[in-house]
């Protein structure tokens, strides 16, 4: 079985990278997370990386905000083998992920990909 993990070099890290995504790309939102979709053309290379999370001060301390993060990387982490190539994303945590279990927010970031293509039904591959 193959070991999921989330390298670092597929991690949006640059401000200018998250504000493209924000500026030029879709978003899906749910009770849980808002999804950026932006889709990068293969010739591109002035996208570094594939994923970005975000956890705004308005979702509380410290504590909390990174909490979110982590629960929007493992559902990230879980299901990269799953999504479309060629897309740059960042999952952004809304307030109710505060108090959210991380099943409840997998299922929302699962509900989200398939509304934006990235996966086909119920778990199929594009």
């Amino acid at each position: 079985m193959k070991k999921l993990t989330l390298k670092r070099h597929r991690m949006l890290k640059r401000a200018s990278y998250f504000q493209r995504v924000y500026r030029l790309g879709r978003s899906y939102a749910s009770r849980y997370l808002v999804l950026y979709v932006f889709t990068v053309h293969p010739g591109e290379h002035n996208l570094k990386g594939e994923v970005g999370f975000a956890a705004g001060k308005k979702l509380g301390c410290a504590v909390r905000r990174v909490r979110v993060k982590r629960l929007l990387r493992e559902s990230y982490r879980l299901h990269q083998h799953e999504l479309a190539p060629h897309h740059a994303l960042v999952l952004v945590g809304r307030k109710a992920a505060v108090r959210a279990k991380r099943q409840d927010v997998e299922q929302s970031f699962l509900a989200l990909c398939r509304k934006a293509g990235l996966i086909g039904k119920k778990g199929a591959k594009p």
